[in-house]
């Protein structure tokens, strides 16, 4: 953001621990689209630090913010200084008007069709940023700059920082997580990472920490499954359950924490409201030794409101406002770091932080767009579990090699792919298993492989539901000469999935194929889609979420297909994403449903 005066510094990005480069020149790049859009902001955001002494136009340009609600105060201060001191945009006074608004809500509404009723957003992070691009567009929405920074770290009660070792002892994210999940006298907590920035990093960093493979995955869900026990709604709400003034077994109850995530703003400003009642109700921060995740605050233009010239100069202008010296005191008074400048300690000690605690050290790399995708679909899935029906093209186009896999066939990678997938779900998930191609079983086109089933349900041999499917998957060949009778077998796993609904998990049908029906018996995709819209029922949803893997495959078709039941559609080129594209929708369609 800008330190003083020009909106061209204004793209400075840079957090207090120090941005990546990459990030530098990512964010000058979004910021200089926004400059051009604007049609000569830059030159104009000039005109208006000169006119400073000047008298306001009798007009003021109105601009429309929203913000994260932590940030919100600090940002309306700014905007009332600007009234106040009748400070210009290119001669005409700026009136901004700040509304708070949880950052999770505004990313929704991204997808609905209304139009924004701001031309300004401050999210308390750029991964909403990134979820309203995915929505409407890149071209809708363009960070200009960044207006603060607050690492997320852990804060935990005196009684428990002291069990702990704090300040001394150092911990990683896992080692953390796994010091407070695994203690009934402490409790760990957080704000539902499907709408908290703060929950959905350090659940990406657990996860990270925690290693790669099955093993790392399934230590991550059991650390998530023991975390949504103590979570809340938002930020708002998280440190309320900090256990601070009880005794360690009132620490443990079903509606307190002794330890929660959350940022270290959000640990200043708890503090700053408990001082009055002494240092054993302050809150200690653990600070991860392999990085502090930021909440960045990205300012953020939205194009799609069609703002005019002056409207685009003025927000740029405000901007530059927001990283001048006195904002940069307004925005550190409340308990934010500022962007470009280094960490002052009463910050942080003010937060509950100590050394030898590395709050000033590098931040975390930033967790990429699919590993926070990974995350919250892995936490959507072991939050609500889910009841699976997977059917997968056993057709004989599934021998063909992918290129670049070392002769490895589709439906081997796929194989791989659904392993993969499956280390994700938890015991109490049920999935089972189809394979179809051409008159499999009889006259059918498809074969019941594994009956769905809690994947901690006892099988045979002294085996689970988990180690059949596993072996199942593992199993699965292509039909040689077998052809792809989609639209029946589509038809009959969605009829049985609708049969069989549990209420209270995520009821979907997985369908991968790699190819249109090529069934000239079945019923055609018209009759398809009439009778899986008749078979749909809003109060018992069954999505389906229905896979295209490979060049071949109609991704036209699926989708269509997929959208008759409220689903959704994708095409994958390679089959090793197919783990990556469950995720996603389950991630996408569970929230959907969440907010509907």
């Amino acid at each position: 953001m800008g330190r003083h005066s020009l909106p061209d510094d204004a793209a400075n990005p840079s957090t207090g621990a120090g941005p990546e480069s990459a990030r530098r020149r990512t964010v000058a790049l979004a910021t200089a689209l926004v400059l051009t859009v604007a049609g000569g902001t830059a030159v104009a955001a000039q005109r208006g630090l000169l006119s400073f002494g000047r008298s306001c136009a009798s007009t003021a340009v109105r601009i429309d913010l929203v913000a994260s609600p932590d940030v919100a105060p600090a940002v309306e201060a700014v905007a009332e200084r600007a009234r106040k001191e009748k400070i210009t945009s290119d001669g005409s006074c700026m009136d901004v008007r700040v509304t708070a608004r949880d950052s999770y809500k505004v990313a929704a509404s991204f997808t609905s069709r209304a139009r924004p009723d701001f031309a300004v957003w401050i999210p308390d992070a750029s991964l909403w940023v990134d979820r309203a691009k995915d929505a409407a567009g890149s071209a809708t929405v363009v960070t200009a700059g960044h207006v603060a920074g607050s690492p997320v770290a852990l804060g935990v009660v005196p009684p428990a920082a002291k069990a702990l070792g704090w300040p001394q002892k150092t911990y990683r994210w896992g080692e953390l997580a796994m010091a407070t999940a695994g203690d009934d006298k402490v409790r760990l907590g957080a704000a539902d990472p499907a709408h908290s920035a703060s929950g959905l990093l350090a659940l990406s960093c657990i996860g990270k920490s925690a290693g790669p493979g099955p093993e790392g995955s399934t230590r991550t869900a059991a650390l998530a499954k023991v975390l949504s026990q103590r979570v809340t709604d938002g930020d708002g709400q998280v440190a309320d359950t900090l256990a601070l003034a009880k005794s360690p077994a009132d620490q443990g109850s079903s509606h307190s924490s002794g330890a929660v995530v959350l940022s270290e703003q959000a640990a200043f400003a708890y503090n700053a409201a408990h001082r009055a009642r002494g240092a054993d109700q302050q809150v200690r921060l653990f600070y991860p030794k392999d990085g502090a995740p930021q909440l960045d605050y990205p300012y953020t233009m939205i194009r799609e409101t069609g703002m005019s010239t002056d409207e685009s100069r003025a927000a740029m202008r405000f901007l530059t406002l927001l990283g001048d010296p006195e904002s940069a005191q307004v925005l550190a008074g409340h308990g934010f770091r500022v962007p470009g400048r280094p960490v002052a300690d009463p910050l942080p000690a003010a937060a509950g932080g100590s050394p030898p605690q590395p709050y000033a050290s590098a931040a975390a790399e930033p967790p990429s767009a699919q590993e926070l995708q990974d995350a919250l679909g892995m936490w959507t899935i072991t939050v609500q579990s889910a009841r699976l029906t997977t059917v997968v093209d056993a057709s004989g186009s599934m021998a063909a090699p992918v290129p670049g896999a070392g002769g490895r066939s589709r439906m081997d990678v796929t194989k791989a792919s659904l392993l993969q997938a499956l280390s994700q779900f938890t015991a109490e998930d049920e999935i089972g298993l189809w394979d179809f191609a051409t008159r499999l079983d009889g006259p059918r086109d498809y074969r019941r492989l594994v009956p769905t089933a809690r994947l901690g349900d006892p099988a045979a041999g002294g085996r689970t539901q988990r180690d059949k499917l596993s072996a199942a998957f593992a199993a699965l060949q292509p039909v040689p000469d077998g052809a792809t009778g989609l639209f029946d077998t589509t038809l009959a796993a969605y009829k049985e999935a609708t049969s069989t609904y549990a209420s209270g998990k995520f009821n979907a049908v997985v369908l991968l194929t790699d190819g249109a029906n090529e069934d000239p018996g079945s019923i055609s995709r018209a009759d398809l889609v009439a009778q899986l819209q008749k078979l749909t029922d809003p109060s018992r949803p069954v999505p389906l979420i229905a896979i295209a893997v490979g060049p071949q495959a109609d991704k036209d078709e699926v989708r269509q297909i997929a959208r008759a039941t409220g689903g959704v559609g994708y095409q994958v080129t390679d089959p090793a994403d197919i783990q990556a594209v469950i995720l996603q929708a389950i991630m996408a369609l569970g929230q959907a449903q969440h907010h509907g």
